[in-house]
């Protein structure tokens, strides 16, 4: 365990008093910009306009020692800084490991590679663009680099490589032109993902162009809007016309990025809602980050938390290994066990699907715990949530008969003697056994019911 981990391992992550409280949380400001009137705290381009965008901003509102502050201005000129006054002020000031700071301010851990395996372009987006801008790489769908522009830049981004590029064109340009042309000669195109940096700090005039562009191409089904605002700039959606170009088009979709309950807030909630209801479905795409939310309690929170605002969990990201991102990855091994602890625990509708983007261009790789124990020609054995072990026979066909060999655990499961293995204290099967002692519930099912061969051999036996 180096010394970042144990400093985040010994930490009080998880332990504040408002650690326990369900998101949406409580709004809060900076000390910073306390006295902001309302109107200009809600007004988007007064966030802008005044992000923190230089090391000198960052030291003046967070402490930092010597040695991180000439790391910082040296991170400066490789990678672009810009944090809204809204989102910087959900950092916990006092926390130097606060998740909301280490996605968004940078870290003198970007300077360090300790595999030396971080790429540019991790996922060769550009070796599978037929036009600037553009990746085609699945049969139906592409994927459109509309802006290098950012509310704000998440430290762990796969696309730093672009955001340092600089353009302040407001009209379509020459390669937008291009883009859209391609989607439209070819009909087997029926998903485009709209992205960036962030087409939602694209100005109003050239994203009504890529909107009613698009919109207007009738083998697309699918337009699908990549972007951040709605988690760190919610206030751009509270703008009407933003909503109503979106709703006008018919075919918008919301992939938005929450990685942390924290970030559900009520103005996060209010922007969502106003997508929702305009009759725009959110989906989440979260990336997996060490030391911001590799940790089975944080998921739940911030899956139900998605929940309870209308946003449907979609894919857990393992995060890239993108050049300055190696401080943020986790082992496999993290992402599966945080599956295994949200399938089964929570609603299904909060079980996002962990995958792996693929290095060369293999695209999204989905990982998930292993639930399929053994198998015979006959029967599988499958197991749950609760780890219970039952048999399950998947087809209605002629000689399938059970061989009844005598064995034990698995392998008598497969023979056929027996329907289940129930680990030992399971909840479930413990209100089952009270409820048929106190007489308010039906017997607990035998063997003999599930049709096993012997009689003597208890459908479900105790697993220690």
């Amino acid at each position: 365990m180096n010394q970042i981990d144990a400093a985040y391992a010994a930490s009080a992550y998880g332990s504040s008093p408002e650690e326990s409280d369900e998101p949406p949380s409580s709004s809060r400001r900076h000390p910073h910009w306390q006295d902001v009137p309302l109107e200009q705290w809600e007004d988007w381009r007064w966030q802008m306009q005044n992000a923190v965008r230089t090391t000198a901003e960052v030291v003046a509102l967070l402490s930092h020692t010597p040695q991180e502050i000439a790391a910082l201005e040296s991170l400066e000129a490789q990678y672009k800084l810009a944090i809204p006054p809204y989102y910087f002020s959900l950092i916990d000031v006092d926390n130097p490991l606060d998740p909301i700071r280490r996605q968004s301010v940078p870290s003198p851990l970007e300077l360090v590679s300790n595999s030396g395996q971080e790429l540019e372009d991790p996922l060769e987006e550009d070796k599978d663009s037929p036009v600037p801008g553009l990746t085609h790489r699945y049969p139906d769908r592409v994927l459109m680099v509309t802006t290098h522009v950012c509310s704000m830049y998440c430290r762990f981004c796969t696309r730093k490589r672009v955001t340092m590029d600089r353009d302040g064109w407001d009209g379509p340009s020459h390669n937008d032109r291009r883009m859209v042309d391609y989607v439209r000669e070819h009909r087997e195109i029926h998903d485009v993902i709209v992205s960036g940096g962030d087409p939602l700090s694209l100005p109003m005039s050239k994203l009504r162009w890529f909107v009613t562009e698009l919109a207007a191409i009738e083998h697309l089904d699918v337009i699908r809007l990549g972007t951040r605002v709605p988690v760190t700039l919610p206030q751009r959606i509270f703008d009407p016309e933003l909503v109503e170009l979106l709703r006008s088009a018919g075919k918008i979709w919301i992939q938005t990025h929450f990685n942390h309950p924290h970030e559900i807030t009520p103005e996060t909630a209010r922007a969502c809602r106003l997508l929702v209801n305009a009759g725009m479905p959110v989906s989440n795409h979260a990336v997996l980050l060490k030391g911001v939310n590799d940790n089975v309690p944080i998921m739940r929170r911030l899956m139900r938390g998605l929940l309870r605002i209308k946003v449907r969990p979609y894919y857990l990201f393992h995060c890239d290994p993108v050049t300055g991102a190696g401080h943020f990855r986790t082992s496999i091994n993290k992402g599966l066990e945080i599956i295994e602890g949200l399938r089964g625990h929570m609603s299904g509708l909060g079980v996002p699907t962990y995958v792996v983007d693929g290095l060369h261009g293999a695209g999204k790789v989905p990982l998930m715990p292993n639930y399929l124990i053994s198998a015979s020609d006959n029967a599988v054995v499958l197991r749950n949530y609760e780890g219970l072990l039952f048999r399950y026979e998947p087809e209605d066909r002629v000689g399938a008969a059970d061989e009844h060999y005598p064995s034990l655990g698995v392998s008598n499961l497969l023979s056929g003697n027996q329907g289940a293995l129930v680990p030992e204290n399971t909840p479930r099967y413990d209100r089952r056994h009270a409820a048929e002692q106190s007489g308010t519930g039906l017997p607990i099912l035998s063997g003999a019911h599930f049709g096993a061969a012997q009689p003597d051999a208890p459908l479900h036996s105790k697993a220690k």
